[in-house]
């Protein structure tokens, strides 16, 4: 049957028709439009006979120059973070970048590097700007949903996830192991003899909030959004309970990533009677460490620490930090190998990796 086709604003139409208009018709993702059309991963036959059905109805025609674009080897690798102004985690985001350089360097490709500063939008414009000027993107998302980074993409573009996991996303990723190293810092805290620990950290995920306590010893898997907030928590409830102490909601406080809002919730902490303190991000650790100075409490006969991620500055106040050190440098270079890997055999299966941290025992606990 030949299809007729009305010329003006019929023919308009048909010029303009995009994949996501083919997805909607066909109910799949855009993601899979584009593996029928480009045949580069599986889709099952019944799938793929539904897509080629719709494009053939919409009489879809794919941009050739952007096809051309995109197939265009640019040996060059895309590598999004996400740094507020205010957030000393940029060291450790710098790591992770040295790490990948190194690596593919070493593979004669480059880097570019770019900041979605934790905003879901930017980060959304920093993909589609990436799109036809690397072979692949590192990403440590902002955004919660795999949905939205897949739609923007919209085509066969190789991606790897590190520190945190959106949901439903199922590719290659680098993660560290935030459950290890908590509850070993929390058993640790436990050991040396303190029962009233309270537990500091900038908010959580969407899958885990302050208002729920209940203790699940179940890891986060794939389609959950992992954040290491998230697990650090759960982390922490868990520790306590095994060690048969009592969870208190009073001794677990959220707040923004700041050094103020860290000073103000040791502040608010300590005035219910903690006797050791566990803070999960590196700067509300440093607002911390100043009012327990302030107040001249002594470190650690009274109050015990431990902070998450091991900066200069821990090892040089007195007495020294305590913290749990995370394999920076080698998130990185497992990522980029990851990536290379992907862009070698684009249909192999999927990588995922959890990298154990270290806990630095000092003199805070």
């Amino acid at each position: 049957m030949v299809q007729q086709v009305k010329f003006g604003e019929d023919m308009k139409r048909i010029k303009n028709v995009r994949i996501k208009d083919v997805a909607e018709k066909a109910e799949v993702s855009t993601a899979t439009v584009s593996h029928v059309i480009n045949g580069n991963k599986y889709v099952s036959e019944k799938i793929k006979n539904k897509v080629n059905t719709v494009l053939r109805e919409l009489n879809y025609q794919p941009n050739s120059a952007a096809r051309s674009l995109r197939s265009t080897k640019t040996n060059t690798i895309g590598l999004i973070i996400p740094i507020n102004s205010e957030d000393t985690s940029k060291s450790f985001f710098m790591s992770i970048a040295e790490g990948i350089e190194e690596k593919l360097k070493s593979k004669g490709y480059n880097l570019i590097l770019s900041n979605s500063k934790e905003d879901s939008e930017q980060e959304l414009n920093l993909i589609k700007m990436f799109k036809t000027k690397v072979d692949g993107l590192i990403l440590a998302p902002t955004n919660e949903n795999f949905k939205a980074i897949n739609e923007t993409i919209d085509h066969n573009f190789q991606t790897v996830m590190i520190d945190r996991l959106p949901v439903g996303y199922k590719g290659d990723y680098v993660l560290v192991d935030n459950f290890q190293g908590t509850y070993e810092g929390i058993n640790e805290l436990i050991k040396s003899g303190f029962k009233k620990i309270g537990f500091l950290s900038s908010g959580l995920g969407v899958n885990t909030s302050s208002d729920k306590f209940e203790v699940n010893k179940e890891r986060s898997n794939n389609r959950m959004y992992i954040n290491p907030n998230n697990e650090r928590f759960q982390a922490y409830k868990v520790a306590l309970s095994d060690n048969k102490l009592n969870f208190n909601p009073n001794y677990v406080l959220f707040g923004e990533s700041s050094f103020q809002s860290g000073y103000d919730l040791a502040k608010q902490l300590i005035s219910k009677g903690v006797d050791a303190i566990f803070i999960a991000n590196n700067i509300m650790a440093m607002g911390s460490v100043k009012f327990i100075q302030e107040q001249k409490l002594i470190i650690p006969d009274g109050i015990g620490m431990i902070g998450y991620d091991n900066y200069d500055w821990t090892e040089i106040i007195s007495p020294p930090l305590s913290a749990i050190k995370q394999p920076a440098f080698e998130i990185g270079v497992q990522a980029s190998e990851l990536m290379l890997n992907r862009i070698q055999n684009p249909t192999a299966g999927f990588q995922h990796i959890k990298l154990k941290t270290e806990n630095l025992k000092r003199s805070s606990y």
